[in-house]
């Protein structure tokens, strides 16, 4: 009877410790090079990559901070409108809407953390780059700039 209790109770602790992880520990994304063709010159970040569904649910929430040349490229598989939002995302972002050829289509500079409105590409676009705020007025980025990476370079 002993051993029954002590397995159960094992068990009912792991169950505990792993609801209670951050969901951030529990979905790992790939990460790659990008580089923003610009007015300005080439703009290089280092993206994760949100391809299934669980990443791009997951996507930036509850980061305290990222670094300055960081950011999340959301993949969506096939040209669409999509729709972001800010929930439970605690730092402030910039969201460029990227079509199928790596175009920068739309940008929504700004979105504020916590934020539940959506934020819609406005069109057909097929990845969404997330920025820290102020990245696309620090760096130049316009409506227009060409994308280039590993990701969006693949046919899927």
């Amino acid at each position: 009877m002993f051993e029954y209790v002590l397995k159960f109770t094992s068990a009912l602790l792991a169950l505990f410790l792993f609801s209670v992880m951050p969901s951030s520990a529990q979905v790992k994304f790939p990460i790659e090079q990008l580089t923003i063709q610009t007015a300005s010159g080439p703009q290089v970040f280092t993206v994760e990559i949100a391809v299934d569904g669980a990443q791009r649910q997951q996507g930036l929430m509850f980061r305290e901070k990222m670094a300055a040349d960081a950011g999340m490229l959301f993949d969506f598989g096939s040209s669409r409108e999509v729709a972001m939002w800010m929930k439970n995302t605690l730092i402030p972002l910039d969201m460029l809407f990227i079509d199928d050829k790596g175009i920068v289509r739309k940008i929504h500079e700004g979105a504020k953390p916590h934020d539940e409105t959506p934020l819609s590409s406005g069109g057909p676009v097929k990845y969404v780059l997330e920025l820290n705020g102020g990245a696309v007025k620090a760096r130049n980025i316009a409506v227009g700039n060409k994308v280039l990476s590993p990701q969006i370079g693949k046919a899927r």
